[in-house]
C-alpha cells in the first residue's frame, strides 16, 4: 500500500470584516425595534422581550474578536439581519466555485503541482449551495481537471473526513493526488437574530493537496501518520433546512432551519469525546503525548479548545502549542483546523510531529497525525 502526504495549502479569505462592536450595534438596534414592536405583547407576558449583545460578553463566551464574511451590509442592517448574495444564473460560476479556486490556487503552488497533476477532488464542507450538480464537479470544471469529483458534508468535521478519504484514494492507488477544499460560508445559515450564536462564524475556504509523492518544488511536505474518526448522534447542534422543508408550510420560518445549538451541553459531551479520540489516536501509533509539538484544532471556542488541549497535554498548552485563529476569523465550520495549520506550520522541522483535529455537529470528529517530512 502506497504513502499519503499533505504537500500544500491554500486559504480564501473573503474581503470583508465585521468586528464585535459593528455586530453588537446591529443587533441591539435590531432588539430595539423588535421590543417597540412587540411592546403590548410584551407588557402582556405573551412574549419575552429580546435582551441586548455586548462586545464583553462574546469575548467572554467565545474568545471571537471579529470574523469575513462574503457579504457584509445585509448582516449589519438590523431590518434584514442576514447576507445579501444576488442570485446567479446557471451559466455563472456559483459562489462556493469562485472561493474553492482561489483556495486551490495557493494549495497547488505550495504544492508545486500543476491541475493536470491532480487526478480527484473532495467539496467537504457543512453546507453546500445545492444538492446538484455536484459543487466539487463545478470547480472540477472551473479548474481543468480531469478524473473524479463528489461532495461530502460532515459538518464541522467535513474536511478531516475529506482529508481521510483523500488519503485512502491515495494509498490504494485510485488516484495520485487529491484536492480536499471546504469552502464554507457559515453567514449564510447563522440566525443574527439570536443572542447566543449571532456572533459565532465567518467564511472561509481551504484546500489540502493529498498524494502519494511530493514534488521537488514543493514548500512543506507532512507525512499523514495515521486518520481517526468517531461519530456520535446528538441533537445539540442542528440545522433542519431542506427540501422537505417546502412541504410543510407550518414550519417555514422556523429558527431551526438556521443553526441551532445548546452551547452548554455541547461543550460538556463534545470536550471529552474529541480529548479520548486526540489520546486514543496517539497510543494507537505508539506516539507518546509528549512529543506531540503541536494540536491545530477545530475554531469554534477558544474556552473548548483551552480544556481540550489541557487533557491531552495533561497541563496548559501555549499558544504555540495549541495556535487560535478564530480571534479573528471565527467559526469558520471545517475550515477552521485546516486554517489553524494553513498558519501555523511553517516553523516544523523534520521528525515534528502535530495533530489536525476537527469536531462538530453529528456528533463528529476526525483526527489527522502528520509528521514533518
Amino acid at each position: 500500500m502506497k504513502h499519503a502526504i499533505i504537500t500544500g495549502t491554500g486559504l480564501y479569505t473573503p474581503p470583508y470584516s465585521i468586528s464585535n462592536d459593528e455586530l453588537v450595534a446591529a443587533f441591539n438596534d435590531y432588539v430595539l425595534m423588535f421590543n417597540a414592536n412587540n411592546a403590548a405583547a410584551i407588557a402582556s407576558g405573551e412574549v419575552e422581550p429580546l435582551q441586548p449583545s455586548s462586545t464583553e460578553f462574546i469575548v467572554k463566551a467565545s474568545g471571537i474578536h471579529s470574523r469575513n464574511v462574503v457579504a457584509r451590509e445585509g448582516i449589519l442592517d438590523p431590518k434584514r439581519m442576514r447576507p445579501f448574495l444576488p442570485e446567479r444564473s446557471n451559466d455563472e460560476p456559483g459562489i462556493q466555485c469562485e472561493m474553492s479556486v482561489a483556495a486551490i490556487n495557493e494549495a497547488l503552488k505550495r504544492a508545486g503541482r500543476k491541475i493536470e497533476e491532480i487526478d480527484g477532488l473532495i467539496v467537504a464542507c457543512s453546507n453546500l449551495q445545492r444538492p446538484y450538480p455536484a459543487v466539487s464537479i463545478e470547480v472540477q470544471a472551473a479548474i481543468g481537471m480531469k478524473g473524479f469529483a463528489y461532495d461530502m458534508n460532515v459538518a464541522c468535521s467535513s474536511a478531516t473526513f475529506g482529508i481521510q478519504a483523500a488519503a485512502n484514494a491515495v494509498r490504494l492507488g485510485e488516484a495520485k493526488a487529491v484536492l480536499v477544499v471546504s469552502p464554507e460560508i457559515c453567514s449564510a445559515h447563522l440566525n443574527f437574530k439570536d443572542r447566543d450564536s449571532h456572533f459565532i462564524f465567518g467564511d472561509a475556504c481551504t484546500a489540502v493537496v493529498v498524494e502519494a509523492e511530493a514534488s521537488p518544488n514543493a514548500q512543506k511536505v507532512f507525512d499523514i501518520v495515521g486518520t481517526r474518526l468517531v461519530t456520535q448522534y446528538s441533537n445539540n447542534i442542528r440545522n433542519n433546512f431542506g427540501f422537505l422543508n417546502r412541504l410543510d408550510e407550518s414550519g417555514e420560518g422556523k429558527p431551526d432551519k438556521l443553526f441551532v445549538q445548546n452551547g452548554r451541553k455541547v461543550f460538556k459531551e463534545v470536550v471529552p469525546l474529541v480529548s479520548d479520540l486526540i489520546i486514543r489516536h496517539l497510543n494507537d501509533n505508539d506516539i507518546q503525548v509528549g512529543k506531540i509539538s503541536r494540536l491545530w484544532l477545530h475554531q469554534a471556542n477558544l474556552n473548548m479548545n483551552l480544556l481540550i488541549s489541557r487533557k491531552v497535554l495533561g497541563r496548559d498548552a501555549s499558544e504555540q502549542e495549541s495556535p487560535t485563529i478564530l480571534d479573528t476569523y471565527a467559526n469558520t465550520s471545517s475550515a477552521g483546523s485546516i486554517i489553524a495549520f494553513h498558519k501555523h506550520h511553517a516553523d516544523f522541522e523534520k521528525g515534528d510531529v502535530g495533530v489536525i483535529c476537527s469536531f462538530g455537529a453529528g456528533y463528529s470528529a476526525g483526527s489527522v497525525i502528520v509528521r514533518a517530512h
